[in-house]
């Protein structure tokens, strides 16, 4: 279906938030799924050609729309997505995806986010705040440092306006951060979290971080049906 730039902005270091009006249509969708855009007539071109999937960054309870947000890299695509402008129009498909927001709320969630793994979980928590839904999350949110992490200022304001919410934040690499320092493993969300095996953990970054997480909360003693994971790649 054919969308029309509504919104563009940088919403971190080399990072970029783009909403599409989808002109009257709507698509049901549930939150953590990805979808398909196709860039019209592109200034840059290459192999892979103008058509990518990234995830939803939006929620289902924002009708008539459909959010990314992603890193901007020296690709084709990346650069031909970042010299948009407000009323160009895209190619779009209805979000698809087996990464989900689970249905049960009876359980007690983590969210593990890397970088722009965050994605996955604004679409999640927007949703949840939305929808005032009882869930018990608590978000652990890796990033270099506070100019590279997408919607800080966003989640602090989603932490204090959803009831069950709490929010981890660790800085690997900023001088001067007080707060937590370590790369995301078992031990670090032990500390945190306290006992492993009463949550269930939803995982999303780039590939060599989730998998080192999900590596490690294995090896910690967390079943398969524990953990789930979206790995995340450049274009």
């Amino acid at each position: 279906m054919r969308a029309i730039v509504a919104e563009k902005r940088e919403v971190a270091k080399g990072t970029l938030f783009v909403a599409f009006d989808l002109q009257g249509a709507a698509v049901d969708f549930r939150p953590g799924q990805y979808f398909w855009v196709e860039l019209l007539d592109p200034p840059y071109v290459d192999e892979k050609g103008p058509r990518r999937h990234i995830s939803v960054c939006s929620s289902p309870t924002e009708r008539g729309a459909l959010c990314l947000c992603t890193r901007l890299r020296d690709t084709a695509f990346k650069r031909s997505l970042a010299e948009l402008e407000v009323g160009d129009a895209v190619e779009v498909e209805e979000p698809k995806g087996s990464f989900l927001l689970p249905e049960a709320t009876d359980v007690p969630y983590v969210f593990v986010a890397g970088g722009i793994g965050i994605t996955v979980f604004r679409s999640m928590l927007r949703y949840v705040r939305d929808e005032r839904l009882p869930y018990q999350i608590t978000l652990v949110y890796s990033n270099r440092d506070r100019g590279s992490a997408a919607f800080l200022d966003e989640l602090s304001e989603l932490e204090r306006e959803v009831p069950r919410l709490k929010l981890v934040l660790t800085m690997t690499d900023e001088e001067g951060w007080e707060g937590e320092t370590r790369r995301i493993d078992a031990a670090m969300l032990r500390d945190h979290l306290g006992e492993l095996d009463a949550y269930r953990f939803l995982v999303a970054g780039p590939p060599a971080m989730a998998q080192a997480v999900v590596d490690s909360l294995h090896a910690a003693g967390l079943s398969e049906q524990s953990v789930l994971a979206d790995k995340f790649s450049g274009y």
